[in-house]
């Protein structure tokens, strides 16, 4: 019969075994990194190959095949290789990846600003003309800083705590082609100079494109009959009035800002009405009403007082609210749904504290427009209390990744906003600001 293993030879088993799967662990992780190089080698020889094919049609040689060159640009274009040039870089209040906030909405008092290139346009202010109309802008740009280009079909989100999900259902910087889309409030408009606020791109990042936000293509909730703006894909009506158009405050919530009511959007299809008439918003509330008493909400109530709500009263709608009546609709296609775990989501949001000498070192900095002299100042921020409102918002956010918030012991964060290097340290449910000092040139 066989002697029973003794203790410690079963604390070597164990042992063993942990070392073994451990080395499993970075084997995966040798695999991961060996595929994200090979792509990102094949990524790199296809832009090598782009560039010498680009100096090649350049040469004397191939001038005689510049007759052909839209059609072998049309070609390129129909077989989907696409060449983008960066139309200007953001100047952030963001210096790097750390402490940004991953989605715009976050960090309202965040600033930055957009020049547009003159390599792009010869007269960088024209393309910007007519765009400080609008109060928010989406814009089209690049994740520059994602290191090894590396990219997987499943990834952790953060405020997923680990659990894993399709990439194309996050807003992961890590994709195939790394595109990153923002909703930013136009501040104002300065030549060719855009400015920005509730932004969260860092200093440098490539802007591919602009775009403005119209609620009534964008936004489901504010979306009206297809027929009654009727428009070819990529043109828009000559005259704004031919659409109609609703005010209202951003759907992206109150740290989105309110839709400014400028002239162009703030009018409807008609061009005059009654004084006598219900008002925009209160023509909205009404078909609302509406339709709450249509289907379940009205099967439930007696008859007679369904026949005499069918009855007109002085009160209906009229003229040019009662068009309005017609295209306005409230029904399933109105809605839009969205994944549960983002209203609710496993990470819960942090307190977020200071300590007193944190505060005293944030009060030192001035405003960007001070003319006080020998104390450190903001950029972008106002003064330091946006700046601690701006710290509030991305800490208890959470801005740290899963591995560092469920296995690194290191509880100290660092991150920069503007000119200030900000010194942090996370405990249960809370983060506390232990030291504010003016960022080292």
């Amino acid at each position: 019969m066989s002697q029973p293993a003794c203790s410690c030879c079963v604390e070597n088993v164990k042992r063993l075994q942990e070392q073994i799967s451990v080395m499993r662990r970075e084997l995966k992780n040798l695999r991961q990194r060996a595929d994200g190089s090979i792509r990102s080698h094949r990524k790199h020889m296809s832009a090598l190959q782009s560039v010498l094919s680009t100096i090649s049609q350049d040469t004397p040689q191939t001038k005689v095949l510049t007759p052909n060159a839209g059609e072998k640009l049309e070609s390129s274009l129909e077989k989907g290789c696409l060449e983008t040039v960066p139309i200007g870089y953001i100047h952030s209040c963001f210096a790097g990846k750390n402490g940004t906030p991953r989605q715009p909405t976050v960090c309202g008092p965040s600033r930055a600003t957009l020049k547009i290139q003159q390599a792009v346009f010869s007269n960088p202010d024209h393309p910007l003309i007519g765009l400080e109309q609008y109060s928010h802008v989406w814009i089209i740009f690049l994740f520059h800083k994602n290191g090894h280009l590396s990219y997987k079909a499943k990834v952790k989100p953060p405020r997923l705590n680990g659990q894993r999900v399709g990439v194309y259902s996050t807003r992961s910087p890590h994709r195939p082609n790394a595109l990153g889309l923002t909703l930013a409030k136009l501040e104002r408009v300065a030549g060719d100079t855009l400015h920005l606020s509730g932004v969260d791109m860092i200093m440098g990042t490539p802007v591919l494109d602009i775009k403005p936000y119209i609620p009534d293509y964008d936004c489901p909730h504010m979306r009206l009959h297809p027929e009654e703006c009727d428009l070819p894909s990529g043109e828009e009506a000559e005259d704004e009035s031919e659409c109609p158009r609703m005010d209202g405050t951003s759907p992206f919530g109150p740290s989105a800002g309110t839709l400014d009511t400028k002239e162009s959007s703030s009018t409807f299809c008609p061009a005059s009405s009654n004084s006598d008439d219900l008002t925009p918003l209160g023509a909205v509330l009404s078909e609302v009403k509406d339709y709450l008493h249509q289907g379940e909400f009205s099967s439930s109530r007696p008859a007679e007082v369904r026949a005499a709500e069918a009855e007109p009263s002085d009160t209906a709608l009229s003229g040019p609210h009662k068009e309005l009546e017609t295209r306005l609709h409230f029904g399933e296609e109105s809605y839009s749904t969205i994944a549960s775990w983002i209203r609710q989501p496993p990470v819960s949001m942090l307190e977020v504290r200071f300590t007193q000498h944190a505060e005293r070192e944030l009060k030192e900095f001035m405003a960007s427009d001070s003319t006080v002299m020998g104390k450190p100042r903001f950029r972008f921020l106002k003064d330091s209390d946006e700046a601690v409102a701006a710290i509030r918002a991305v800490l208890s956010a959470d801005p740290r990744s899963v591995y560092r918030r469920t296995r690194c012991q290191d509880r100290l964060f660092y991150f920069t906003m503007d000119t200030a290097d900000i010194t942090c340290w996370f405990g249960d449910g809370f983060a506390e600001v232990l030291r504010v000092q003016p960022l080292k040139r």
